[in-house]
């Protein structure tokens, strides 16, 4: 199965959307209008609605003894990939809400991972397992 991911989510005006999606992450720019803009997140599509009504972050999840935000979106990432991205967010000085780590250090399903919110303060997931194929294990 070759499927691709949709999500569309809230976010606080364009220009700052496109600042961080498309000038700090590289996700290619798709369709636009005023209200809204899809980009290619990784081989998905993003699209992102503006909104006056977005609603406060819920650290209600813990993972791996780590309180993690409550919804979130990613992407799982190649080693190289998750390098890249982590460079590009340092480089561009990008608050870590869950800084770059190994979660479940040499058990099944070990991987990296790192959490940074977005310019309207969407919490974002990236990770990348050490054995691909423990993705779902």
């Amino acid at each position: 199965m070759n499927s691709k991911f949709h999500y569309a989510f809230k976010v606080k005006d364009i220009k700052s959307t496109v600042s961080f999606y498309h000038d700090i992450l590289g996700c290619e720019l798709g369709r636009q209008t005023d209200h809204w803009v899809d980009f290619n997140f990784f081989g998905h599509q993003l699209s992102a609605h503006v909104s006056k009504n977005i609603p406060p972050l819920d650290y209600c999840g813990k993972v791996d003894n780590i309180k993690v935000p409550i919804p979130h979106f990613g992407c799982i990432l190649s080693v190289l990939d998750f390098n890249t991205t982590k460079e590009k967010l340092h480089a561009n000085n990008i608050h870590f809400v869950i800084e770059p780590q190994t979660r479940y250090k040499g058990k099944k399903g070990e991987q990296q991972t790192m959490f940074i919110l977005d310019f309207s303060n969407n919490p974002i997931e990236f990770k990348s397992f050490s054995n691909p194929k423990e993705v779902f294990l």
